[in-house]
């Protein structure tokens, strides 16, 4: 089963933080949209990684980087909230999701109360 994957949930993996377990088998044939795909590797650079080892590893999983389109632009867009915590990355995502028809899997648990969204599943 395909499921959309954000940022959080692929560096709670790579980081060995709670929810790591639960990522794991998310990671296998996810997806994962641009904008998310540049959060990780910049926070692997932050954190003194080869980013392009940690990519040829996530690959390796099966995970596929799918570009950001002006739909999901503007699905972001509406998911805005004023006083919302959710970034402009975490609303890309869960558009990405709306725009697949999947389910987007996340470690951030301010998404647990997401309105007019795709469905979320949280791994902590």
């Amino acid at each position: 089963m395909s499921v959309v994957v954000d940022a959080s949930l692929v560096l709670a993996w790579l980081q060995e933080e709670p929810g790591a377990d639960e990522a794991e088998p998310l990671l296998m044939e996810g997806i994962i949209g641009a904008a998310n795909w540049s959060e990780i590797l910049q926070k692997t650079r932050q954190h003194g990684a080869p980013a392009g080892l940690v990519a040829r590893l996530l690959a390796s999983f099966g995970l596929r980087v799918v570009d950001v389109t002006a739909e999901d632009a503007e699905r972001a867009a509406d998911l805005w909230r004023i006083g919302t915590a959710l970034s402009l990355a975490d609303r890309l995502c869960l558009a990405l999701g709306l725009r697949l028809g999947l389910a987007v899997a996340t470690a951030d648990s301010a998404w647990a109360d997401v309105a007019d969204g795709p469905q979320v599943m949280l791994v902590r």
